[in-house]
């Protein structure tokens, strides 16, 4: 953790800005959409953990044992699931082919286990809710230029930031360099 540095926080209006700026996201070509939601992870992070960090706190003034059982096992299905992708070879190349689903899974068994001990409506409005807004957005928003150079920026020390070390673990650094640099390259050519 040391040396991990925090992105700017975006204003909001651009984060927000007008409808122009969205767009339904071509959900033919995958790895189109998958590289608009990971440049907007990257780009807009300090905003959606600042976002995820209201909503936490809402709900968990309102259920305060609840949201930390939730936080709790949402953190340690994650950590589980990471150590057994770094362990397990048939995991770890699930997860490199399939991050969206292994988030679902990671999601779903985290689901299954507070639904045994009651904490279902947590779970769906303090974790879930935060992670569909933010990928809703992610999804929905359009790259600006001035996105795709501060994420090409950032490839250097991708790891020093927190959305970078998520990003690693769920083993998206490496396809998101590559992609960012084919772009950047296919412009400069133009």
């Amino acid at each position: 953790m040391a040396g991990m540095e925090v992105a700017p926080l975006r204003p909001w209006d651009d984060v927000f800005s007008g409808v122009d700026r969205f767009s339904k996201p071509d959900v033919s070509d995958l790895s189109k959409w998958n590289n608009r939601v990971i440049s907007n992870l990257l780009y807009y992070q300090t905003n959606y953990f600042a976002a995820a960090i209201v909503v936490f706190l809402i709900v968990g003034l309102l259920n305060p044992f609840g949201m930390f059982l939730g936080g709790s096992v949402v953190a340690l299905v994650f950590m589980g699931s990471v150590w057994a992708g770094e362990n397990q070879t048939v995991i770890k190349n699930f997860k490199r082919k399939n991050p969206t689903l292994f988030v679902v899974a990671v999601m779903g068994i985290s689901y299954f286990l507070l639904s045994l001990c009651g904490g279902v409506i947590v779970f769906l409005f303090g974790i879930t809710l935060p992670m569909l807004l933010i990928l809703i957005h992610a999804s929905l928003r359009l790259r600006s230029m001035k996105n795709k150079l501060a994420n090409k920026a950032e490839v250097v020390g991708l790891k020093k930031t927190p959305m970078g070390v998520i990003m690693d673990l769920l083993d998206q650094q490496e396809e998101k360099i590559n992609k960012i640099q084919d772009f950047l390259e296919s412009k400069l050519k133009d």
